[in-house]
């Protein structure tokens, strides 16, 4: 298999050191970032103001490992879990995906709020959030994962994925 990813823009964010960042966007929903787009993909923002949230697909750089089993930052039972039933970044490929809220697009600078992400991070992709095609209403299971919707708000990462 042939696979060719390429970035195709930079996260600029406030977040400068992979300790003490929100873990999720939830956590960090009053955030603002800039992305900046490689000039050559500027024609492919066109567009795009019209959405009010975007996927975001990007590389965890300072990420050099994997892990099968972790220990998530929102289980408090210390449990180890199967790396593919978490968000974390020890993924065999450190690819993320976020959900953040557009607030503009200029030339080749989007702007975004809610964001969990490392300053300096590669983007691969960006693609609109379509409420039509992707809310889904009647989610009634989350596994292991027990932590409110405040309690991510309010946690921090660690050291545990650096």
């Amino acid at each position: 298999m042939n696979i060719n990813l390429m970035q195709i823009a930079t996260i600029h964010s406030p977040f400068c050191s992979l300790e003490d960042m929100p873990i999720q966007p939830r956590g960090a929903k009053d955030t603002y970032a800039t992305i900046e787009f490689k000039k050559e993909y500027q024609e492919g923002l066109k567009d795009l103001e019209g959405f009010s949230h975007i996927y975001l697909i990007y590389y965890f750089h300072k990420v050099f490992n994997h892990e099968l089993t972790v220990i998530p930052f929102n289980d408090d039972t210390n449990t180890p879990r199967g790396v593919f039933s978490t968000r974390t970044p020890l993924h065999p490929n450190q690819i993320g995906l976020s959900v953040v809220e557009l607030i503009s697009v200029e030339e080749n600078i989007v702007t975004i709020k809610g964001i969990d992400i490392l300053d300096g991070t590669p983007l691969l992709d960006i693609k609109p959030y379509i409420e039509n095609f992707d809310k889904i209403d009647d989610t009634t299971k989350s596994g292991w994962m027990k932590a409110t919707k405040d309690d991510v708000e309010i946690k921090r990462s660690d050291n545990r994925f650096i």
